[in-house]
């Protein structure tokens, strides 16, 4: 399906921004250069009449992107975000995307529910309320369980939703090969992997089972965060299309003049927000990769909790390890350590200079220290990242897009709350308390003890396996060999016996 008809879509796109007026909104909002305003104004204007007309209650930007679909929308609530990037009117604007968009009908969320759970939703809660949040994918009903009483938010998935998702995740794979066959350079960057990647992140937010699965995860991961909470699922009343999870009191993330209002620190809330992610992400390798100020509320003891577990994020330990030295590197303003960091994972090919490298990330790094956040054009300090990794054959890597994306929103979370906020002294205890625990000796200590569990339990197959490896380099060894047969084995026995030995001797100390 991803042939030349997308090319209709991604016109259409235009045509509805020029249609709604939102076009020049969107180019002012965030300065985009003379020349891409004329050649967007240019791809845009001539077919503005098939533009969508969109709902004209809403603003200018919010009533496009709704109106193009929950692809557009997904991007719109980033952006809502980073002010910094789209200026704090249109970051305004853009918010309603998180959890203010029109519901669907209370019949329609009633027959989702019965058909997914077997009984109608009479029988199930006691109490049932009209919509008090609709958002791209799914809106949220507040309940009472029939059976406990217990307060409980039911999520339900907007009908014909993966049939409206599949349409926008078509058009993109075919922009994305587009680019790659129109600009070779791009290829680098993998557009395409980029697009598979986020397909599957999407499509894993439309079965609800998946959603449960993840709360009950996080739920368990962050059980001892100090100042952090997490709403468990109810098992028997969530399915593919419906997930039922603890009600969430609080007044939400994105409301800083309430949060003021009760009291709360939100100084506090934008250090916390932060260094919260980042030890999910870092310590254990799980963590929420959509937190956005709608999915966030602050309960009225303070303690900040999350919801709406659609999309998360998992790093493999020595990803983890490669990304906690590269922001230590940028910390410490080592850059040439975290120049060799990238060298050392594979990031950048071996035959560049690590010197140039370094010089590169210097400029990248020095002006972050020393300067108020709000000085700081994160626009450009992206655009300058972009031209050292094209100068240095970086290619993306799609494993770190979800982390380095959410990185991003998380960063703008916390600056809605706290304008001033440095980023790099706010992560640096976090970061810190990683590496001493997890590069240092305690480290190397649990490695150890790892590797001998293993080595305990391949125990009693080593006679076997030595004894495979002893006949596979003999039948290696040609028979004129200048040097004897034996002393060839011998070559590969004693070191795979000595390793045996350590490893045996390392469990038994274990």
């Amino acid at each position: 399906m991803r042939g030349p008809h997308n090319i209709w879509r991604l016109i259409r796109t235009g045509a509805t921004f020029e249609r709604t007026g939102a076009m020049n909104v969107a180019l002012e909002a965030m300065d985009v250069p003379p020349r891409l305003r004329v050649l967007a104004r240019v791809m845009g204007w001539p077919f503005k009449w098939i533009g969508y007309k969109g709902d004209p209650a809403l603003p200018p930007v919010t009533r496009a992107i709704t109106a193009l679909g929950p692809a557009y929308i997904k991007f719109g609530q980033v952006l809502s975000t980073r002010p910094d990037v789209v200026g704090p009117e249109l970051a305004d604007q853009l918010r309603v995307l998180q959890d203010k968009l029109p519901p669907f009908s209370m019949n329609e969320a009633k027959r989702a529910i019965q058909n997914e759970l077997g009984a109608p939703v009479e029988d199930l809660f006691s109490e049932f309320s009209e919509p008090v949040a609709a958002a791209s994918i799914a809106q949220v009903h507040a309940a009472r369980v029939a059976e406990t009483g217990e307060k409980v938010a039911v999520k339900v998935l907007r009908p014909g939703i993966e049939r409206a998702f599949r349409k926008d995740l078509d058009a993109f794979h075919f922009a994305a090969a587009m680019i790659e066959a129109l600009s070779p350079a791009s290829r680098r960057l993998r557009p395409s992997d980029v697009v598979k990647h986020f397909e599957g992140v999407v499509m894993g937010e439309l079965d609800l089972r998946l959603e449960a699965s993840a709360a009950s995860q996080f739920a368990s991961t962050t059980k001892d965060d100090a100042g952090f909470a997490v709403p468990e699922p109810l098992w028997h009343l969530s399915a593919r299309e419906v997930m039922t999870l603890g009600w969430a009191e609080g007044i939400p993330l994105g409301d800083v003049d309430a949060l003021k209002a009760a009291g709360h620190d939100v100084i506090a809330l934008s250090e916390r927000v932060l260094q919260l992610f980042l030890s999910h992400a870092l310590r254990d390798g799980y963590f929420h990769a959509d937190m956005h100020q709608g999915n966030l509320k602050v309960a009225p003891n303070g303690d900040v909790i999350a919801f709406d577990f659609g999309v998360m994020g998992l790093i493999d330990e020595y990803t983890r390890r490669v990304y906690a030295e590269i922001l230590m590197g940028f910390i410490r303003r080592d850059y040439r350590r975290v120049a060799e960091v990238h060298f050392e994972a594979g990031y950048v090919p071996a035959d560049r200079d690590v010197n140039e490298f370094a010089l590169a990330l210097r400029a990248v790094g020095e002006p972050i220290f020393g300067m108020n956040a709000t000085h700081i054009s994160m626009a450009r300090l992206l655009a300058y990242l972009f031209e050292v990794t094209e100068r240095f054959g970086m290619q993306t890597r799609t494993e770190l897009i979800l982390l380095q994306r959410t990185m991003v929103v998380v960063e703008g979370v916390a600056r809605s709350l706290n304008p001033s906020i440095n980023m790099w002294e706010v992560a640096h205890p976090v970061v810190e308390k990683y590496i001493r625990e997890n590069l240092g000796p305690q480290s190397i200590v649990r490695s150890l003890g790892r590797a001998a569990q293993v080595m305990i339990q391949f125990g009693p197959r080593f006679p076997d396996l030595l004894r495979e490896v002893l006949e596979g380099q003999a039948k290696a060894v040609p028979e004129k060999s200048p040097t004897p047969r034996r002393y060839k084995v011998l070559k590969v026995a004693i070191p795979a016996l000595l390793a045996a030995g350590i490893g045996f001797g390392a469990g038994m100390w274990f």
